[in-house]
């Protein structure tokens, strides 16, 4: 099972679903590259880190990639690592 699909079928058990997520900005493309140890999920994007550039990319990622309602970042909005939450 492929990293969004996981995270789908959480999303069909609970919204909203908060997942944590490190950053790659900068890369190639937007995907989800793997889960870690720590259950957070490592995310490429293709935006620089510039005033939100990269924050606005992963949850317009994520919100499409996952046909959610909303995705907001609950912490870490200057940090690679971010807090967030989901609804369906």
């Amino acid at each position: 099972m492929d990293f969004l699909s996981q995270i789908k079928e959480a999303l069909t058990k609970k919204s909203p679903l908060y997942i944590r997520v490190k950053v790659i900005s900068k890369s190639p493309k937007n995907e989800i590259v793997e889960q870690m140890e720590d259950e957070t999920y490592k995310i490429r994007v293709a935006a620089i880190p510039v005033k939100g550039a990269a924050n606005e990319e992963l949850c317009r990622f994520l919100k499409k990639s996952l046909k959610a309602s909303d995705v907001a970042i609950v912490s870490g909005g200057r940090n690679k690592v971010k807090l967030i939450r989901i609804n369906i």
